[in-house]
């Protein structure tokens, strides 16, 4: 056993030889890069909190000034975090009248699930 480092033993297993084997298929280029932008958007604290929001709308849609007032910010803050799920296709967006209002692309992050963790929960070893 090797020293300890912050008290956390360490299994020595330098004996041991790492066997080769096939990792599988990469993610093809152009779902690398949208999968990483969608990511990326959900990737923001304000933003995790508008899609949580807007999830648990009783109609499943907010209008911007719901979302203003609950986050108790700017309506430019906020247009621009909603643009910015709305690009990467996290967000359908229905303008009515002056108002925008959102709601959550449940086919886009299905789709991002599937793409990024394919392997999903039921290969999990726990």
């Amino acid at each position: 056993m090797a020293t300890p480092l912050a008290g956390i033993p360490i299994e020595d297993v330098s004996e041991e030889r790492c066997v080769p084997c096939s990792p599988g298929l990469l993610i093809d280029h152009d779902e690398v890069e949208t999968l990483s932008a969608q990511l990326k958007a959900m990737a923001d604290p304000t933003r995790l909190q508008i899609v949580h929001l807007i999830d648990q709308a009783p109609a499943g849609e907010l209008c911007v000034c719901d979302l203003t007032e609950s986050l108790d910010l700017a309506q430019p803050t906020v247009s621009r975090h909603l643009k910015i799920l709305t690009t990467a296709g996290l967000l359908r967006r229905e303008q009515r009248g002056t108002w925008a209002w959102f709601s959550i692309r449940w086919d886009a992050l299905q789709e991002l699930r599937k793409q990024a963790f394919p392997r999903g929960i039921d290969c999990s070893p726990y």
